[in-house]
């Protein structure tokens, strides 16, 4: 069937909540699926005591203390007992829908990569797998909440084994890139790309950044976040879903034409903005001069 693996935050307050929120939804979607945490934050042992959930804690980490995607990744690929692996975010809930595109397209494809836009839901209290239809009224929620984030969030991504085995950069893992990269990657090893935005709806648990010491801004612009922007080596490792080689749509795989178009509308806005910025520092004595006779003419006006 298929194996997802994550890695969490320490299990306390809200995010406790929702991470044992994910990790149920996702123990629901078949008998024989296998979920494999990885880091020894505070509760992560005991949750997975409870749950019947596979606990690694030992994974690689930088000198902040963050996860290296790489370490969690090989050790995915080298435990799981499955062919078809899942990496997801520990806050996205994941439902039937999930389950069924998965299967669609790994009766189509050997060698592939799957993923999907999120759409955002504030959550606040444990939910109830136990009660019929839990699944339709998470679904309800996200679609009348109606925030569907664009194509380069992601939050989980599906892929046969080996695709990524050995073979991740330095990344590190809850600061921006690698997702993206992930993507790049696996288009430029042939695989087939699908994007699932259409059929799946990846729900993601709404939290704040109180988890890093500098919140928002140190989790996006922080010195780690400029290291794994630069292993994307000036964006030609970035991809998007809108790259994505196929699209699934009503069961059915669809080719995305579209995917053409997004590297040469990147060399274009790439061409305006530095045509932009030239003629800024062509005028810039012209704007000068002109904002100096203004100021005068102001002053001679008081």
């Amino acid at each position: 069937m298929l194996t997802l693996f994550t890695t969490p935050k320490p299990f306390a307050g809200h995010v406790a909540v929702i991470q044992r929120n994910a990790l149920q939804s996702w123990k629901c979607l078949h008998p024989n699926v296998e979920v494999i945490l990885f880091g020894n934050e505070e509760g992560a042992a005991t949750v997975c005591r409870e749950l019947g959930i596979r606990y690694v804690p030992d994974v690689r980490r930088n000198g902040y203390g963050t996860k290296y995607l790489a370490s969690i990744f090989d050790q995915a690929q080298e435990l799981a007992t499955h062919d078809i692996l899942c990496y997801a975010n520990c806050d996205i809930l994941l439902m039937g829908d999930f389950r069924r595109s998965v299967e669609t397209v790994s009766r189509m494809e050997k060698n592939f990569l799957l993923a999907g836009r999120r759409w955002d839901v504030d959550i606040q209290a444990p939910l109830d797998f136990q009660r019929k239809g839990w699944e339709d009224a998470v679904r309800h929620l996200a679609l009348q909440t109606n925030r569907q984030r664009p194509a380069q969030w992601i939050d989980y991504f599906v892929f046969s084994k080996g695709l990524y085995y050995r073979k991740a950069p330095e990344f590190v893992i809850g600061r921006p890139g690698w997702d993206n990269w992930l993507i790049w990657f696996a288009l430029s090893a042939g695989a087939a790309v699908v994007d699932l935005s259409r059929e799946v709806c990846a729900v993601h648990q709404n939290h704040d950044y109180s988890y890093h010491p500098e919140g928002e801004s140190g989790v996006w612009q922080g010195e780690e976040a400029q290291e794994n922007y630069r292993l994307l080596e000036n964006g030609r490792k970035f991809r998007t879903l809108r790259s994505s080689v196929y699209v699934l749509q009503s069961g059915r795989l669809r080719a995305n034409p579209a995917r053409w178009l997004v590297l040469p509308a990147r060399q274009l806005r790439g061409w305006l903005y530095s045509a932009w910025f030239s003629l800024l520092n062509l005028t810039r004595p012209i704007r000068h001069r002109l904002g100096l006779r203004l100021e005068t003419l102001t002053r001679k006006g008081r």
